[in-house]
């Protein structure tokens, strides 16, 4: 056993172990000047007028270099021309500049020019999918902050070339995040930037596309673009209605009143499960009105939500059109203050409208609703005339004004014999 265990053991002589290709890629040296004279040799005899040429060569030599390693060089040859170094300044290395890049679109720009570019990358990504997280997470983030660093005019063809590529999908919001830096916001760089990647965007799609794509993008507060000294909703409308976009400033217009319906809601529905007084109530909510104003009309639908949200209804049917009734009579006196002007009535029977309309549970009892409000001084006999007229919401508009008929037949009649006394 022993001369047995002495012995030598077996090797293998002359087996060369061959490596992973994947393992042979991870160690292989980081070559970008190399790539991009690759890509350059690809494209040399190319006119770069010729957009399918370049969109066939460039797919042609994704089949043999390593686009994915070298995406970030790939996207800044196809947007600037050349490689960047950090701070954005081109790689001096004494390579010339790609005749092929979005740098080389017509002046002054135009997005349907600046477009044909973007196709081409389109059309690159559609092939080669996994090129489209790093010009996302990577390429885009980088050439925003560097913006500062380059013409007016250069900036403006990167930012409508990401408008484009955002508007198809190529791209996501959150490279926008790289404008919110100090160095950017400050002298309005960033605030300018949007505008021009807005309107790039909004050339192909809607506003609510990109209301959805910026909420998906996390971008959630369009004034970090601005300076903190400009900080207001006021500074913001103003600055998209004198580009040209007051789309985008009543969408922001809008979320911000959503926002605040939502602030008056929850604090109208704490106080009333704290008990307090309907007089401290309406003050309260002047006060909010006083700090952060609301339209009338805006107001007085989010109140009437807010106290007809606290009702607890019952679980038999039969009883819920008389509680109703009597709850809305209770707090008409909330209601009342804020019932300034015939807009603001017909606002509100319009909620009620939607809500009777949504909540079948009280929708027979609609026509008592007003009443209700009718005596409580909430709306004027005008305000109901005018709409059952010509004022109502489309939901369920027959039967309401159907259901309304007897009572805007008997306060026109009233109002005429108030007349004829007269």
């Amino acid at each position: 056993m022993s001369q047995q265990s002495a012995a030598a053991k077996p090797s293998l002589q002359g087996v060369r172990i061959k490596a992973r290709k994947g393992a042979v890629k991870a160690h292989a040296k980081h070559e970008p000047d190399v790539f991009r004279d690759q890509i350059f040799k690809h494209l040399e005899n190319v006119p770069p007028s010729d957009f399918e040429a370049v969109t066939n060569k460039l797919v042609q030599a994704g089949s043999t270099l390593e686009f994915l390693k070298y995406a970030d060089a790939l996207f800044e040859i196809l947007f600037v021309g050349g490689l960047l170094q950090p701070g954005g300044q081109y790689v001096d290395d004494g390579a010339p500049l790609s005749p092929f890049s979005v740098l080389n679109a017509k002046e002054p720009v135009e997005v349907a020019d600046v477009k044909q570019y973007v196709e081409v990358m389109n059309k690159l990504i559609r092939r080669y999918k996994y090129l489209q997280r790093p010009l996302e997470q990577s390429t885009l983030p980088n050439l925003f902050q560097y913006m500062n660093r380059w013409p007016e005019t250069q900036r403006e063809k990167i930012a409508v070339a990401a408008g484009l590529l955002m508007a198809q999908g190529l791209a996501s919001a959150s490279c926008l995040q790289s404008l919110t830096k100090d160095h950017l916001v400050k002298n309005d760089l960033s605030a300018n930037a949007i505008v021009l990647v807005f309107r790039a965007y909004l050339t192909v799609q809607s506003m609510e596309h990109l209301a959805a794509t910026l909420k998906r993008g996390g971008v959630r507060d369009l004034l970090a673009f601005f300076p903190e000294n400009k900080r207001d909703d006021k500074t913001l409308d103003e600055h998209f209605r004198k580009a040209g976009l007051p789309q985008v400033a009543e969408w922001w217009t809008k979320r911000q009143y959503a926002s605040l319906k939502e602030n008056v809601v929850k604090r109208l529905k704490e106080m009333l499960n704290n008990g307090d007084s309907h007089a401290d109530i309406v003050n309260t909510i002047k006060e909010m009105q006083e700090e952060q104003p609301l339209p009338d009309t805006e107001l007085v639908s989010c109140i009437w939500q807010g106290l007809i949200s606290s009702v607890e209804w019952s679980a038999r049917q039969d009883q819920n059109e008389a509680l109703a009734l009597r709850e809305i009579t209770n707090f008409a006196d909330i209601l009342e203050p804020f019932c300034n002007g015939p807009k603001t009535e017909v606002a509100l029977i319009n909620t009620v409208q939607v809500y009777c309309y949504e909540d079948t549970r009280i929708i027979k009892a609609f026509p008592q609703i007003l009443k209700v409000l009718y005596n409580k001084d909430c709306i004027s006999d005008q305000a109901i005339i005018y709409w059952h007229q010509k004022g109502s919401k489309p939901q369920g508009r027959q039967h309401f004004l159907q259901a309304t008929a007897p009572l805007v037949k008997f306060l026109q009649e009233q109002e005429s014999e108030d007349e004829d006394e007269e």
